[in-house]
């Protein structure tokens, strides 16, 4: 077991909650929904392939959202706070995700987050073939979201109410992607926690820990929490868990001041890898709308019909909870770093940077993403 330099805490085991919406500060999203979103969730609504919206909905396997470039092809570190959301449905406003798209997926539901994990052809939602991709989340570089407007909601909890959730996170490259939305919070395990921002070169694999499939599969399933990433439990005292905490390496300027932070030693792999159960399969994910519908640029004049056991046909509906989080139209442009990466990566690109004080490197990053 490898110790880290970030700081030791002592803290509880994971509480399963009763299914009911957290009560917990830092949850339930508390600021304003996007200026180009929708006020609520709502399926279905006209195709547009020209949509600005960035609200993405996380219900299920084949009724999800991502975010991806506007105009390609493209890198996403070089567009990360001009994302829109594209869907498996129309919904939303957004964009329509081409069937054939996503050619395998992983739904999970846990107590404290649901988990999207899949693997497709994303040059079809603008990526840059190749591109190793980044990370986007509701902080960004001025505290504006990335993409700025930004919002994810879901109705995992009781699946009925679509709720907008506070903390969520999203690893998206040309061919893979991991999405989280953090649902439930306690005492120890805060919701900026589990859905942890500052892990941008570390990937799916170890930001979001679960089985990932091959192409083919199409899953949803229950599963275990993990531990907030970078999270790593040391001993048991008293009954409470001793964590070492990893940081990842920056080195930059905020300011007129230059910060150095982040652990010497890169971890291998996150503290554990959850297990899965009751998982059900499908044999794939599909709107059925046509692909000529859906070209760069497709404007619908009627509401679509989707294929047989997708929901969102008929009448538009919608639901929801609370207001979206804060991202606002006149935010200033994206400073952040680039070079997010959706696969681990080693971080022997970061070797040589000393190390200052935790504290003051904490909350650089916390200004910088």
């Amino acid at each position: 077991m490898v110790l880290f330099t970030g700081f030791a805490v002592v803290l509880g085991a994971l509480a399963l909650p009763a299914a009911a919406q957290s009560a917990f500060p830092g949850v339930i999203a508390t600021g304003t929904n996007g200026p180009t979103n929708p006020p609520r969730p709502t399926a279905p609504t006209l195709i547009n392939q020209t949509s600005m919206a960035r609200l993405i909905t996380l219900n299920s396997v084949d009724d999800f959202c991502l975010f991806a470039p506007p105009e390609g092809p493209a890198l996403i570190g070089d567009t990360e706070t001009e994302e829109v959301a594209w869907c498996t449905k129309p919904r939303n406003n957004a964009r329509v995700i081409p069937d054939g798209t996503i050619t395998g997926v992983t739904f999970l539901k846990t107590p404290f987050y649901v988990q999207i994990m899949g693997i497709g052809n994303f040059t079809n939602l603008n990526i840059r073939a190749g591109d190793d991709g980044g990370e986007l989340d509701p902080h960004g570089a001025q505290g504006s979201g990335n993409p700025i407007g930004g919002n994810v909601t879901t109705n995992i909890v009781n699946g009925v109410d679509d709720v907008f959730y506070e903390e969520w996170m999203m690893f998206i490259s040309a061919n893979r992607f991991c999405v989280r939305a953090c649902t439930n919070a306690n005492s120890t395990y805060a919701a900026k926690y589990m859905c942890e921002h500052k892990l941008d070169v570390m990937g799916c694999d170890f930001v979001m820990p679960g089985t990932y499939h091959p192409a083919g599969t199409f899953e949803s399933c229950e599963a275990d929490v993990a531990y907030p990433p970078g999270w790593y439990p040391t001993a048991t005292v008293s009954g409470s868990t001793l964590f070492s905490t990893f940081a990842q390496y920056w080195t930059g300027v905020v300011g007129d001041q230059t910060f150095t932070v982040g652990d010497l030693v890169t971890p291998t792999a996150p503290a554990t890898i959850p297990s899965s159960s009751n998982c059900a399969t499908v044999s794939t994910i599909a709107n059925g709308i046509a692909l000529a519908s859906l070209t760069a640029g497709a404007i619908g004049t009627e509401i679509p019909t989707v294929s047989t056991g997708s929901s969102g046909s008929g009448s538009p509906t919608s639901s929801g909870g609370s207001g979206g989080s804060g991202p606002s139209q006149s935010a200033p442009p994206n400073a952040a770093l680039h070079g997010a990466h959706v696969g681990f990566r080693s971080m022997g690109e970061f070797a040589g940077i000393v190390v200052v004080s935790l504290v003051s490197g904490l909350a650089a990053i916390a200004m910088l993403h």
